[in-house]
């Protein structure tokens, strides 16, 4: 079983009509993600991708039963389509945008933190679980189903390390690029726990970046559970 996803995910795409996002759009349905929706205000009521799109994400749920949300917004804007997801109380939000200025993302901390919604990023890679769902921009060339969980706040080694353990035979459960902004939603320690309570996880990985105290945070657990 992968974390924080599964196969009654059902995925909204906030700005899938802008470049990126019907890029990305386009490879998540290909996976064979559901993909149910878009939402860009000011273009409600048309189609994309052979999607609707909405002006809201609250609409977008009460219409397609959506429970997950990625976020292909302009740096700009990116915060308030985050906000948007959390008063539409979507309990997964995905955000690949970088840049996004430092207070915006501090007031969507605050959001989050009396809300049903947990949030990966922003400037994220996004969540995959081979053979089940990819959410965000993730490459899935070298991922395979497995029973080794990847947590990551670097891009590229998040590639290399997927790679690797396929090419050992152990695959994937799932693997989670949290983000590497100095401030965003779940962090490396929240996911090690997910995966510590996951029966279908036997090992994770976890790759740090320079930079916080997220890493020590994590140490700390394994010491406190593993002595």
């Amino acid at each position: 079983m992968a974390i924080l996803v599964g196969p009654d995910t059902r995925v909204v795409c906030q700005g899938m009509t802008g470049r990126a996002g019907t890029f990305h759009a386009a490879r998540m349905l290909s996976y064979g993600t559901k993909l149910v929706a878009g939402v860009t205000p000011g273009k409600g009521g048309r189609t994309h991708l052979d999607l609707p799109i909405f002006e809201t994400v609250g609409e977008a749920v009460r219409e397609t039963g959506a429970n997950a949300s990625i976020v292909f917004v302009p740096p700009l804007r990116a915060a308030a389509a985050i906000l948007d997801a959390i008063a539409a109380e979507v309990p997964l939000v995905v955000c690949v945008t970088e840049r996004i200025p430092v207070l915006d993302v501090v007031r969507v901390r605050q959001a989050l933190a009396n809300s049903k919604t947990q949030l990966i990023g922003p400037n994220s890679q996004g969540i995959l679980a081979p053979g089940i769902t990819q959410i965000g921009v993730m490459s899935t060339i070298d991922a395979r189903r497995g029973r080794v969980g990847i947590v990551s706040r670097s891009a590229s080694l998040t590639s290399e390390i997927v790679l690797q353990t396929t090419v050992a035979g152990l695959g994937q459960s799932t693997t989670i690029g949290v983000g590497g902004d100095p401030i965003h939603g779940i962090d490396l320690k929240t996911c090690v726990e997910l995966f510590l309570d996951d029966p279908e996880t036997d090992g994770v990985i976890v790759i740090g970046e320079i930079g916080g105290s997220e890493e020590e945070e994590v140490a700390a657990l394994v010491k406190r559970i593993r002595p």
